[in-house]
């Protein structure tokens, strides 16, 4: 079912002091993934398909790109470029149009009607 929250990502100045934070306060599981400049985070029981029991979603972390970057709620969608068209119609913006994930799926960024960054999942 599409519109749910999927995913979050949470921007990091220093990637180390970051992922100690977050293991140390939370004991959320981080695996650093140099070739996508990206570190993944599991914050409950997951399996192949992502989380094994209802009430949390997993993440990711990232550099972040500017000062005022915050972290962003993921919603996942069955169509990113539909999506993207109707978030425009009604005077969102696209930050970032469609982009592929490995063999996972295709994200995207977005811009609501009040400012706050946002992103899309479509699974492959």
């Amino acid at each position: 079912m599409s519109g749910r929250v999927v995913h979050f990502e949470i921007p990091f100045d220093e990637a180390g002091r970051a992922q100690a934070f977050y293991r140390e306060v939370f004991g959320w599981n981080l695996i650093d993934m140099p070739e996508m400049s990206y570190t993944l985070v599991t914050t409950g029981p997951t399996g192949d398909q992502g989380a094994t029991e209802p009430g949390f979603i997993n993440g990711g972390m990232l550099r972040r790109e500017s000062p005022n970057e915050s972290p962003i709620v993921v919603i996942d969608v069955e169509d990113i470029d539909a999506s993207l068209a109707r978030i425009e119609e009604l005077g969102g913006q696209t930050l970032l149009g469609r982009q592929q994930v490995g063999d996972m799926g295709w994200a995207a960024y977005f811009k609501d009607v009040e400012g706050n960054s946002m992103g899309l999942w479509q699974s492959a």
